[in-house]
């Protein structure tokens, strides 16, 4: 039988702050897919469709600050249909739109804790937890989303000085989550790990994937940085993508959202975003399948 995916949304607490927030998770099923809308994206899923029978490895996307978790839905979409169960969560007051605490000492400590109750969510959840495999978690991280992932897997961020009301820096206190197995990291931002000994507790697989031509974050400070603060060296695969931009790796965009005056749509002359995806969507799911 084929395997399609299946999709639904859900909302999680985070009773620390008092908020709720929704995630859509994809999943493995045997029920057909058909053309439904997310937001303004039309996907290929089957709506609160029954999960496929089977143990699988858990991914968890963190999206960028003031971006949205449904630009990485093509990438989740090809994900699930190969025996992988994605949550999407959109991050709370970072988000499209409302992005109030982008640039504070608070998101820096919400955004890991976003990703832990995503986490706890499937694992609590009975339609979910008996399919997963136990502690295998894998988070992919974009920009904003690659500090998440780097603090939630044992990394020590400290804030910027602008981050805070006195201009100070501070060390950021985050509680590691153990069940998270491996990292991809698309662009990440990294600023945060700047202080020696900032990743030393990060002991997973990563894949770190970065734009030759990212405009916000320089390709070669990226890398530089996470190679030199994560100690074992050889559990880092790490890749420039020829001619990218930071959105390049976002899903495209439907064509009425396609201009110049919508950055996130854009890519460098001459990228093919479609074309790069398939590649995308290829070599994390060969780094997935070897790591969860």
């Amino acid at each position: 039988m084929d395997t399609f995916v299946g999709y639904c949304s859900v909302e999680l607490a985070d009773e620390l702050s008092g908020v709720t927030f929704p995630m859509v998770v994809f999943y493995p099923t045997f029920t057909p897919e058909k053309i439904e809308r997310l937001g303004p994206y039309s996907v290929n899923v089957a709506k609160d469709a029954e999960p496929r029978e089977g143990v699988f490895p858990l991914i968890l996307i963190s999206h960028g600050s003031g971006g949205s978790h449904l630009v990485y839905r093509t990438l989740a979409h090809h994900l699930a249909r190969n025996g992988f169960i994605v949550g999407m969560p959109e991050h709370p007051f970072n988000n499209r739109n409302n992005n109030t605490l982008e640039g504070t000492v608070e998101n820096l400590i919400n955004r890991p804790r976003h990703i832990h109750i995503a986490i706890d969510w499937f694992y609590d959840n009975w339609n979910y937890a008996r399919l997963l495999k136990p502690d295998s978690v894998a988070i992919i991280g974009h920009s904003m989303g690659g500090y998440t992932a780097l603090a939630l897997a044992g990394g020590v961020p400290t804030s910027l000085p602008n981050e805070s009301s006195d201009g100070r820096p501070r060390q950021i206190s985050i509680i590691p989550d153990y069940r998270v197995k491996s990292l991809v990291l698309l662009a990440p931002a990294v600023p945060w790990f700047r202080e020696e000994g900032s990743l030393t507790g990060v002991n997973v697989p990563i894949l770190m994937l970065v734009g030759e031509k990212d405009e916000f974050s320089p390709y070669v400070f990226l890398a530089q940085l996470i190679q030199e603060r994560v100690t074992d060296k050889t559990k880092i695969q790490y890749r420039v993508v020829e001619n990218a931009g930071h959105y390049s790796f976002l899903s495209s965009f439907p064509e009425s959202m396609t201009n110049v005056a919508f950055p996130p749509s854009q890519d460098p002359c001459g990228f093919n975003r479609e074309s790069f995806h398939n590649e995308l969507n290829a070599e994390v799911l060969d780094f997935l399948l070897h790591n969860t």
